[in-house]
């Protein structure tokens, strides 16, 4: 049986992280696990890649093979608790991966960001 000590998490990052290094420049993968109708009410103000969770039997087989070691990968949902579920499943499948997870997810880059992303 796995030590589950030795299982890789997906590492926090805050909202003012992630706009510090989308403002440096950093290059990195947002996925966006929030369903359709969350994205319309409250989008994330810059490119993302939309994988709804409830979607997940459409990609979930091939998505481990197209992300690249060289880009890590922020994972965004509501509050940071489905991104942080869809982070430990992606580790599982690319442990090599570089993976955070936005805390507070929209909610928190509303609030402590952008106040002009509608909160809900």
């Amino acid at each position: 049986m796995p030590d589950p000590s030795s299982e890789r998490l997906p590492q926090p990052l805050t909202a003012a992280e992630l706009q510090q290094r989308l403002n440096a420049g950093d290059t990195v993968c947002l996925i966006d696990v929030r369903e359709a109708q969350e994205l319309e009410i409250a989008p994330f103000p810059g490119p993302i890649r939309h994988l709804p969770l409830s979607g997940a039997r459409q990609w979930m087989d091939a998505l481990p093979d197209e992300l690249s070691v060289a880009t890590p990968v922020v994972v965004i949902c509501h509050a940071g608790v489905r991104s942080w579920q869809f982070g430990c499943w992606l580790l599982q499948q690319r442990p090599d991966l570089t993976v955070w997870n936005l805390e507070g997810g929209i909610d928190a880059w509303s609030v402590q960001v952008d106040p002009s992303v509608p909160r809900y």
